[in-house]
């Protein structure tokens, strides 16, 4: 065991943390990979997108938008469309190109985030944030290799599960948040993470390169935040890319 795994565990023998039982089970949904159920029906990405461009609105463009918002709007959409009308708005709207309207890429986005939310039984899942990223990559043997160069992507997603693996997920949430306060000015009410990142990660400038890294152009396949539902918090897989084959790594969670 080497000695900064050894004083992450002397820290955390001091820090009160749910401990999380079972094995995280992957939802058996009906429209692949990533899929959505609701109301009664398991839709795909794009017809979940589509649902729900349906019933979108400038207001809906808000970085801040709750995933219970995001899912109250598709049922909306559904109840508004019906079976027919879903099948009729998709094949409409799959001929609909991103770039030229944003609105259509908000949609694809938000599809592909209420998937990731259902991908576990029992539990809710999001997008790792760029602030625990960082933080799990700083922990990780390539922060700590004098040195250390550019990683491709699959060998950089290892890192950030290696440090990950390094402290219990919750904790790894909270330091995220502080990363994020620190080096990207979002908000952490309470300073919930200031405690640990002082004592986690005292060299600002390693933990400044290891988040700009996360956040470059580099496409790092980051594994899902897990809540479980009797409030734990895990770390899951990896999902699929997201539109444009890009993974989410959003500044603040989006739960």
């Amino acid at each position: 065991m080497s000695t900064a795994t050894e004083q992450v565990r002397a820290l955390f023998a001091h820090v009160s943390t749910a401990r999380p039982h079972g094995v995280l089970v992957r939802r058996a949904g009906g429209a692949g990979w990533l899929s959505v159920p609701v109301a009664g029906m398991e839709l795909c990405r794009e017809e979940t997108a589509a649902a729900l461009f349906e019933v979108y609105s400038d207001e809906h463009a808000l970085p801040g938008i709750t995933t219970d918002t995001l899912y109250a709007l598709l049922g909306t959409g559904v109840a508004e469309l019906g079976p027919a009308g879903l099948v009729e708005s998709t094949d409409t709207f799959s001929g609909l190109d991103s770039v030229e309207f944003p609105e259509v890429g908000d949609c694809r986005w938000y599809a592909y985030r209420l998937a990731l939310s259902f991908w576990y039984e029992g539990a809710r899942s999001r997008p790792m944030t760029a602030g625990e990223a960082a933080a799990a990559l700083a922990l990780s043997g390539y922060a700590r290799t004098p040195g250390a160069g550019r990683l491709d992507p699959r060998t950089l997603a290892r890192q950030v599960r290696e440090g990950a693996a390094r402290l219990p997920a919750a904790a790894l949430v909270q330091l995220g948040c502080a990363v994020s306060a620190d080096l990207a000015r979002v908000p952490d009410p309470g300073d919930s993470g200031a405690w640990l990142y002082r004592r986690l990660l005292p060299d600002r400038q390693r933990a400044r390169r290891c988040f700009d890294l996360i956040r470059s152009n580099v496409p790092v396949p980051l594994p899902l935040v897990v809540r479980t539902d009797d409030g734990t918090y895990r770390i899951g897989a990896a999902p699929p890319p997201g539109p444009g084959n890009r993974w989410a790594r959003p500044l603040c969670a989006q739960w």
